[in-house]
């Protein structure tokens, strides 16, 4: 084993505590990629030979640090590579950790029989189409020809997912900083399936992620979603901007478009997340210039409301649709 995909089960409004978490991976290697909300890639191939241990008997420990200094548990899948560490999280649990074997042959086995969508990358649309045509299990993708799934997903798309059907995961851990983010949570205090209060609390946080990313002179250039179900599952869709940004409405309508293609239908739902990720300086990112006098009016509405909040607390202002 060399790569551990880690998900610290954080509390609600805990998301605070995933820097500290992210340093104690630090610990047993440099190599650590950050998952916000709540993860990380840990690349443990010099760790192995330095501590003289596997990576499973280090996942032990690493569970137990977590737990004795942040009062954290965690699920830990463990594979040879970022790709399969990823699918091996899905039977985690915790206290047990679920490892891939590294024999090509036990993991073509190990991946036959589960749902094309258990790829990371692989979305509802693509796992859609595949399941029409029958290729509802990696294993049959992996058998099926190269020629018939790049014409169902197209040619890139069609290879590298017969690639990782099969077990090739040519991905790599790369050290990142989860400071380089922002994120608003909004739990709700029951399960919510009422979508008019879903939008509710998405407008919210985008408002708030605005009106902080502003603060600190920053736009952002991918905004991630993730919603919580009441039964601890959960969903993450990202979708890079047209521009770099930090205007509250355009976040907000970058984040209703990504609940809308979800399509979801009574789902009970305990948190929304919006995470701005890419942050850059405000001052030196590019942008489309514009004659539509709305758009400065809106542009200039927004700075006088960021005045008003930073005088009169942060309910100054804020959209009608909230002021109840």
């Amino acid at each position: 084993m060399t790569v551990l995909c880690v998900r610290f089960q954080l509390p609600p409004m805990y998301e605070a505590a995933l820097p500290g978490l992210l340093r104690l991976l630090e610990e047993f290697t440099p190599v650590v990629e950050a998952l916000p909300p709540d993860g990380a890639l840990a690349d443990l191939r010099g760790a192995e030979r330095y501590f003289g241990r596997s990576a499973v008997e280090l996942a032990s420990v690493i569970r137990v640090r977590a737990l004795a200094l942040y009062g954290v548990d965690c699920v830990i899948g463990a594979g040879p590579g970022p790709m399969l560490a990823r699918v091996a999280l899905r039977d985690a649990r915790p206290g047990v950790t679920c490892a891939v074997p590294e024999e090509p042959d036990a993991i073509a086995e190990f991946l036959a029989g589960r749902p094309v969508s258990a790829l990371p990358g692989v979305g509802t649309a693509t796992a859609r189409t595949l399941c029409e045509y029958g290729l509802d299990t990696l294993g049959l993708v992996a058998a099926a020809p190269l020629s018939t799934l790049q014409r169902l997903i197209g040619a890139k798309a069609g290879r590298e997912l017969r690639e990782k059907a099969s077990g090739v995961d040519r991905g790599r851990v790369v050290p990142n900083a989860v400071s380089r983010s922002l994120a608003v949570e909004r739990p709700f205090d029951l399960d919510e399936l009422d979508p008019d209060r879903h939008r509710g609390a998405l407008l919210s946080a985008a408002e708030e992620l605005g009106a902080r990313l502003r603060a600190v002179e920053k736009v952002c250039r991918t905004l991630t979603l993730t919603v919580r179900y009441a039964d601890r599952s959960s969903t993450t869709r990202s979708r890079t901007l047209k521009e770099p940004t930090a205007r509250s409405a355009s976040l907000t309508k970058t984040a209703y478009g990504m609940y809308e293609a979800l399509g979801l239908q009574r789902a009970r739902v305990r948190a929304l997340t919006l995470r701005a990720e890419g942050l850059a300086p405000a001052d030196r990112a590019s942008y489309q210039l514009t004659f539509d006098p709305v758009d400065e009016k809106v542009r200039r509405i927004e700075e006088v409301a960021d005045r008003a909040r930073a005088k009169f607390g942060p309910r100054a202002v804020m959209p009608g649709a909230l002021a109840a």
